[in-house]
């Protein structure tokens, strides 16, 4: 198998929990090391590992194939258009970059430098996601015509990260957490031909969003998007309603805990849910109705790093492309024009 040497542009908690553990365990990939401008802790967990003290000396070494550019969302385009002019591949996290127009630049250059270029929608690869895709494909819900889905936290204090809670390109909930949830949706439903949203701030002294609500509009669904810093007790995550029947389900996957809590992924047993946030299936099949829970899906952020060596190997599409993140972009940026204008926004088909 070929081996790509990988770098990441920081090791704070994107790269040493979602990063760092699945390319350390993939056969395909080398973890060469990490830019770390302050705290050095790179070689303590992965010895060998280099801890590099500038994306220059990362740009320079000619034996790194391929970047993480999991810096703030602001430094993203800068990061990764060095990154490709570098002439090396590159995974960029969520949001892609701040603007439409920069995710479109970093197409153009990534296919003119014949680099590859992904953005890391790990929320893909939740169990939540994959079981949701498995009910919507099966058609026991019949029509789809309603859909929610809910990504809320309790954080009532602005936390420490300025890059987030200061006011300025890409700070706030809507880019930070509203990623995942329309890249989720345009995975289920894909585009749609409209776009309401209604965005605030409700923490005190807060000084970004840490609220929204957007309606997607297609032909016959509605589809709710909804983030809140001030969510202690939760509701179902997702909830989708169809002419047949609904599925309710809580946020299930437990990657993130599991990470956190220093334990190591495999490509098994990872990412199984517990039962009690198994889905609610209510419906009706072939002339019964049907109520009963639905085991989910396994949920690992694993198959994302395999489908980057495919891509990077074998020439063939990354698993979330630039196109992807571009349209990611251009509903962020509809997002914040209907709640300025408190009006629906349609969008170019």
């Amino acid at each position: 198998m070929a081996v790509i040497k990988t770098a990441l542009l920081s090791f704070g908690m994107s790269g040493k929990i979602f990063h760092a553990p699945f390319l350390a365990i993939h056969p395909g990939f080398l973890l060469a090391g990490a830019w770390e401008r302050s705290t050095k802790n790179i070689q303590a967990i992965y010895p060998g590992t280099t801890s590099y003290q500038s994306l220059d000396e990362i740009l320079n070494d000619a034996s790194i194939e391929l970047v993480v550019v999991n810096t703030p969302t602001n430094t993203h385009f800068e990061y990764t258009r060095k990154v490709l002019l570098a002439g090396k591949h590159a995974i960029v996290e969520k949001a892609f970059t701040t603007t439409a127009q920069e995710a479109i630049e970093l197409k153009e250059l990534a296919e003119k430098t014949g680099k590859k270029i992904t953005v890391y929608q790990n929320r893909r690869w939740d169990s939540d996601c994959r079981t949701l895709q498995k009910i919507i494909n099966s058609g026991v819900l019949g029509t789809l015509v309603e859909a929610s889905l809910y990504f809320d936290r309790y954080k009532p204090a602005p936390g420490p990260k300025q890059h987030k809670e200061l006011p300025g390109p890409g700070a706030g909930l809507l880019n930070d957490l509203g990623p995942h949830l329309i890249d989720q949706a345009l995975c289920h439903f894909g585009m749609p031909e409209a776009i309401f949203a209604d965005i605030k701030i409700n923490r005190p002294n807060a000084l970004t969003d840490d609220w929204f609500d957007i309606t997607l509009f297609y032909p016959t669904l509605r589809a709710r998007l909804k983030s809140t810093m001030f969510c202690r007790e939760a509701v179902p995550a997702f909830v989708l309603h169809g002419t047949s029947g609904s599925f309710i389900k809580k946020r299930g996957d437990i990657q993130e805990a599991e990470l956190l809590a220093g334990k190591t992924p495999n490509t098994s047993t990872w990412g199984i849910e517990s039962e009690n946030t198994h889905g609610l299936l209510h419906t009706e099949i072939n002339g019964g109705i049907v109520r009963q829970q639905v085991p989910s899906e396994q949920g690992n952020y694993y198959y994302f790093f395999d489908e980057v060596h495919k891509a990077i190997v074998n020439n063939s599409p990354m698993p979330v492309t630039a196109a992807d993140g571009i349209k990611i972009m251009q509903l962020l940026e509809a997002a914040v024009q209907s709640n300025a204008g408190k009006c629906v926004v349609y969008l170019k088909q």
